[in-house]
């Protein structure tokens, strides 16, 4: 079977059903037509707008964000879609943490769905820094969807590099 590694981790039947839509260049008509929206999310500013409200109204009580942002490099680079970083500086007789999160600059013009799937994902990692039950059952709390948002993204990413 033709290499799939955004599909590598599910079943091979979901795979076989995949790469079939592939072929017959259905796929990516079938995503369109189920997620045909785009979102108005294009700067950072506006990115670090979208992930404080969802951060204030999920996660109340954790540590602040310092940065958020769009990274054209992320995706090549680190062969992520985001990415969430924690620094930790001294300052007298404190620890002061700063975390950031950035997000691979293809999700400025994909579905709202996809975009709020992964700064779920990466404010859960501000929590939970592992994929465990725990980190998922965040997700699934900030994004009800979360998995089905995450098998679809996979083939949106899946689609976009086959044609």
């Amino acid at each position: 079977m033709t290499s799939l590694p955004y599909l590598a981790g599910y079943s091979e039947s979901l795979r076989t059903q995949a790469l079939e839509l592939l072929e017959a260049g259905e796929l990516a008509d079938r995503l369109r037509a189920r997620y045909p929206d785009r979102h108005d999310v294009r700067s950072n500013k506006a990115l670090q707008v979208y992930v404080q409200e969802l951060k204030a109204r999920h996660m109340k009580t954790s540590a602040p964000l310092g940065q958020v942002q769009f990274d054209d490099r992320l995706h090549v680079i680190h062969g992520a879609l985001g990415l969430h970083t924690t620094s930790t500086r001294v300052q007298g007789a404190k620890l002061r943490k700063r975390r950031s999160i950035q997000v691979a600059s293809l999700f400025k013009d994909t579905p709202p769905e996809f975009l709020r799937m992964i700064v779920v994902h990466e404010l859960a990692h501000m929590k939970h820094g592992e994929h465990d039950r725990a980190f998922y059952r965040l997700c699934e709390h900030m994004e009800p969807e979360y998995h089905q948002l995450e098998l679809d993204l996979r083939l949106f990413l899946t689609a976009s590099e086959w044609a």
